[in-house]
C-alpha cells in the first residue's frame, strides 16, 4: 500500500509540475506569414492627370460686331476653310435714326463747306492775277522812273501774298472735299446696314477637326477678340500630369508610363514625350507648398485601347522608374532596421531567426532582395516588439 501511494503522490506531483510549467512556458506567438518569391517587378511614380488635345484652336472674333448664332454642336466635324460664325456690323449706331440725321446733317455741311472753300479759292485766284498785272504795270512805270523803288517792292509783296492766299484756298477745297467723301462714307454705310445690305463677315476653321467646345453660341453683340469656340482632332490625345520635382529628373524622354483607373477594362500604355524645363509652385489638398513640373504622355497603344477617351477626361499616370522580370523580393512591411542594414524574421521549424538582408530596389509593398534570403522561405510579414530571435511562432 505505501509502495501505491508513493507512486500516486510521485504521478501526482510529476502532473502538477508538467501542468506549472506548460503554464508558465511562453506561448507561441500568433504571425502572418509570408513567402520569399522571384517574379516581376517595377518602381514606379502615380499622379494624376488628365487628357488634352494636343493642336487645339481657339476661334475669336477679328472685328467687334453682332454674331449670329453658331449652328455647330461640340463634336461636328468641320472642314478646313469652313464658316464656323457669321459677324454682322454693329446694328445700334445702324438702327439709330438720331445717328442716320446726323450722318445726314454732316453730309450736307460737308457739301456746303466744300462749295464756300471753292468760291473762296477762286476769289483767291482772281485776286492773286490781279496781284500779278499790278506788279507788272509797276516794273514798267520804274522803269519810266513814274513810280518809287518802294512802291515797286509794295507790288511785288501784294502778288507774293496773294498767291500764297490762292494756295491756302486749294489746300482748303481739297481739306473740305475730303470731309465730305467721309461724311459721304458714313451715310451710305448707314443707308446699307438700314437696308440690311451690310457685308457680314464670316469666321473659317483654320484646320479640318471638331468642334470640342462653344464659347459663345447664342447670336449678340460681340467684342474683338472675344472667344467663339474650339476647334480640334479628338485623336491627337496626349495626357499632361503634373508630377513633383524630385520625381520628375527620374524621368526622360521615352520613358514608360501605364496609364490606368480611366474607366477602362484594361491598361493602356504611354510613353514620355517632354519633360517641361520649368516647374511651378502648387498647394497641395494638404496646404503644404510643392514644386511640380508638367510631363506630357503620348499613348503607344492602338487607337482602339483608349478610343472612348476625350479631352479633359481623368487618367491615373503610373511611370516606370525601373522595372525587372526575374527579381527575388519580398513585402516591405517584412523588412525591419538592423544596424545600420535591414532584416527579417524567418521561419525555422516552430520558432524565427533574425535573418540580415541586402536590399535593391524598392517599389511600393514589395523591395528587391539581393541577398540574404532564398525564394520559399517563409518570414513574418508584419514583424512587431512581441517578436524576437528564437520565439516561437505559429501561423495567425
Amino acid at each position: 500500500m505505501r509502495l501505491r501511494a508513493k507512486i500516486g503522490m510521485a504521478v501526482t506531483a510529476a502532473l502538477v509540475l508538467g501542468g506549472l510549467a506548460l503554464g508558465f512556458a511562453p506561448r507561441a506567438v500568433p504571425v502572418d506569414l509570408a513567402e520569399v518569391t522571384r517574379g516581376p517587378l517595377a518602381v514606379t511614380v502615380e499622379e494624376e492627370g488628365k487628357t488634352r488635345v494636343r493642336e487645339r484652336y481657339l476661334v475669336s472674333a477679328p472685328v467687334a460686331g453682332y454674331l449670329r448664332r453658331i449652328g455647330l454642336d461640340a463634336g461636328d466635324a468641320v472642314a478646313r476653310g469652313q464658316v464656323l460664325a457669321v459677324i454682322d456690323p454693329a446694328r445700334s449706331v445702324a438702327l439709330d435714326p438720331r445717328t442716320r440725321a446726323e450722318a445726314q446733317a454732316r453730309a450736307s455741311a460737308a457739301r456746303a463747306a466744300l462749295a464756300a472753300a471753292e468760291e473762296n479759292a477762286r476769289a483767291a485766284a482772281a485776286s492773286a492775277q490781279l496781284a500779278q498785272q499790278e506788279r507788272a504795270r509797276a516794273e514798267t512805270l520804274r522803269r519810266s522812273d513814274f513810280v518809287s523803288e518802294q512802291a515797286l517792292d509794295n507790288t511785288r509783296t501784294a502778288e507774293s501774298q496773294a498767291r500764297a492766299a490762292a494756295r491756302a484756298a486749294e489746300h482748303n477745297v481739297r481739306v473740305a472735299r475730303f470731309e465730305l467723301e467721309t461724311a459721304r462714307a458714313a451715310l451710305a454705310s448707314s443707308a446699307r446696314l438700314q437696308g440690311g445690305t451690310a457685308e457680314a463677315l464670316e469666321v473659317r476653321a483654320p484646320v479640318a477637326a471638331r468642334v470640342l467646345k462653344l464659347v459663345h453660341e447664342s447670336e449678340g453683340a460681340v467684342a474683338a477678340g472675344a472667344p467663339l469656340l474650339e476647334v480640334g482632332d479628338p485623336d491627337s490625345l496626349e495626357v499632361e500630369v503634373e508630377v513633383l520635382s524630385n520625381h520628375a529628373v527620374k524621368l526622360a524622354p521615352g520613358s514608360k508610363v501605364i496609364l490606368d483607373r480611366w474607366g477602362g477594362e484594361r491598361s493602356v500604355a504611354g510613353r514620355v514625350r517632354v519633360v517641361e524645363p520649368s516647374g511651378f509652385t502648387k498647394i497641395s489638398a494638404l496646404g503644404v507648398e510643392e514644386q511640380r513640373v508638367r510631363v506630357i504622355v503620348d499613348f503607344s497603344a492602338p487607337r482602339e485601347a483608349w478610343n472612348r477617351l476625350g479631352d479633359g477626361y481623368r487618367v491615373e499616370a503610373r511611370f516606370v522608374l525601373w522595372e525587372g522580370e526575374n527579381v527575388l523580393q519580398v513585402p516591405t512591411s517584412a523588412l525591419f532596421r538592423q544596424g545600420q542594414g535591414w532584416a527579417v524574421f524567418v521561419v525555422d521549424g516552430r520558432r524565427v531567426r533574425v535573418a540580415p538582408v541586402e536590399v535593391g530596389q524598392r517599389a511600393g509593398l514589395a523591395t528587391e532582395v539581393l541577398a540574404g534570403v532564398a525564394a520559399g522561405d517563409r518570414i513574418v510579414a508584419h514583424p512587431d516588439e512581441t517578436i524576437e530571435d528564437g520565439v516561437r511562432v505559429k501561423p495567425r
